[in-house]
């Protein structure tokens, strides 16, 4: 699920060389995440199957099966229960 205003960034400039060269990453998006509102997720990272990722977080590094994480950076809140999810 993806709230309004979710950026899913797939490329970067590069530190260096700023105008001429860019960075390129994959994200994917595993079974079941849900993406809140506003949420950024920069490139080459990969949400996990069943993870919430709160309203406003930007994601820059991968967020693992059934994990909640928020803020800016994002870090993991707490971990859902997978015997506890329902299809």
């Amino acid at each position: 699920m993806a709230a309004p205003g979710l950026r899913i960034a797939t490329i970067n400039h590069d530190m260096n060389e700023r105008h001429t060269r860019y960075t390129y990453g994959k994200v994917l998006v595993k079974k079941n995440a849900w993406l809140g509102m506003n949420v950024t997720i920069c490139p080459g990272v990969t949400i996990g199957a069943y993870a919430v990722v709160a309203a406003g977080a930007v994601v820059t590094k991968d967020v693992p099966d059934y994990a909640v994480v928020g803020g800016v950076p994002a870090k993991v809140i707490r971990m859902l229960d997978p015997a506890e999810q329902k299809e």
